[in-house]
């Protein structure tokens, strides 16, 4: 199998000295082994030596040597195999091993051509051969011997069709593999970037909620510093309590990103049920909250507890970042087959600024409308009519069970703030 292997290689890697080698081993087997092995055919056309006497050797070199260049010119390579045949026949040539060099052109063109082309051109270059023979040649081309040329040569190019359609078969594959691997490592990276912007949406709403609650305590620090020092310490531990959550919350997420073998049973998602701590945290920061609950509370899923407290989360922090002095409203809506989440602040106090359109990187905004899109949800959000601004997004969720229906038809739309 190994040598098999080598050879295949070597006639892949080499085709020219291939073919020089294909040309000298029908000459050889035309000027010398036959003229020594059937001389009674042959006749006075040797010499001495029972080497072919001019002009048959010449004839010979002609028609083999064309064989050198078989797979650069199928088609030429043919028509000069088979008129020197042909004339070879014509002036008195026996049935000689030359004929290997038509069939083997035959096969060539059958192999690299067009096939409609391959058909037609084998088979008038075989019947000019045998019209030759029956015409014009010796008896041994005559009568049932005229089909010879058609029998070998059409043998040549059947063998070439089917080594044609071996590589198609096998290209196929071969390609059909390649796709599936272009199409594997596609998905492989798309997946990857879907984890990236996962784990960077997470991440975000995660530091930047924690990071805008120290950046703002740390500025009421730098202004009551020495004129309330009770609130400068009380600010302080504002600080170091929002970074060491933070801290833990990045090291959360860090040492998933690190380990393969972590184990199933983790802490759960942050959901509606944390908002309490969280609105806590955002008045601690100075930006007074207020939330308001319509519908009935039910069990949701657990991906719709998260976005839905991760849109609350960036939005109070996108308050606290860009209208100072304003306070927020958070409306959490329950109905039959969705949950409506809605943020509003009024408009900046004296003492704040409103963030300009574009003065922040627009990711918190991004990762809101990804998290409400990815659940087949809704996302919309902008200044209000009377000022402040507004994010509402709206997630599908199941259906209740008909039991508690009554009450769930209750429920009333979230209204507008102010």
């Amino acid at each position: 199998m190994n040598h098999l292997t080598w050879v295949r290689g070597t006639i892949r890697e080499h085709p020219a000295v291939t073919d020089a080698s294909l040309a000298a081993f029908v000459f050889v087997a035309a000027v010398v082994i036959q003229p020594l092995g059937d001389a009674g055919a042959v006749g006075d056309r040797v010499t001495g030596l029972g080497l072919l006497r001019f002009p048959d050797s010449a004839y010979a070199v002609l028609i083999c040597g064309a064989l050198a260049v078989r797979r650069r010119r199928p088609g030429m390579v043919l028509a000069v195999t088979s008129v020197g045949m042909a004339v070879f026949i014509v002036l008195g040539g026996y049935r000689s091993a030359l004929l290997l060099a038509p069939t083997i052109a035959a096969y060539t063109l059958a192999t690299e051509g067009p096939r409609r082309s391959a058909v037609w051109t084998t088979v008038l270059a075989a019947a000019g051969i045998g019209a030759a023979g029956q015409l014009f040649g010796e008896s041994c081309w005559q009568g049932q011997a005229a089909g010879v040329p058609l029998m070998w040569m059409g043998l040549g190019a059947a063998i070439g069709d089917a080594v044609r359609s071996g590589r198609a078969f096998v290209g196929a594959i071969q390609d059909r593999a390649d796709r599936a691997e272009r199409t594997r490592e596609a998905e492989a990276a798309r997946r990857v970037m879907e984890e990236r912007l996962r784990i960077a949406r997470e991440l975000h709403d995660v530091l930047a909620h924690h990071i805008a609650l120290i950046h703002v305590q740390a500025g009421v620090v730098a202004q009551v510093l020495d004129t309330a020092p009770e609130q400068a310490r009380e600010s302080a531990g504002h600080i170091r309590r929002a970074s060491r959550a933070a801290l833990a919350e990045m090291r959360t997420t860090v040492g998933l990103l690190r380990r393969e073998d972590v184990p199933v049973s983790m802490e759960p998602a942050p959901g509606l049920d944390r908002l309490p701590a969280l609105l806590a945290e955002v008045e601690a920061a100075g930006v007074p909250v207020v939330r308001r609950d319509t519908g009935r509370r039910r069990e949701l899923p657990a991906a719709v507890e998260l976005t839905a407290y991760r849109v609350v989360q960036e939005a109070l922090t996108n308050v606290g970042k860009h209208a100072r002095g304003a306070s927020a409203v958070v409306r959490i809506g329950y109905e039959r087959d969705a949950v409506r989440v809605e943020v509003g602040n009024t408009r900046a106090g004296p003492s704040g600024s409103v963030g300009a359109p574009g003065a922040g990187s627009g990711h918190g905004l991004i990762g809101m409308r990804e998290r409400a899109l990815a659940l087949g949800g809704t996302f919309t959000a902008g200044p209000c009519a009377a000022g402040g601004y507004r994010v509402r997004v709206v997630l599908p969720t199941p259906a209740p069970d008909p039991v508690v229906s009554g009450a769930s038809r209750e429920c009333s739309a979230v209204g507008g703030v102010g």
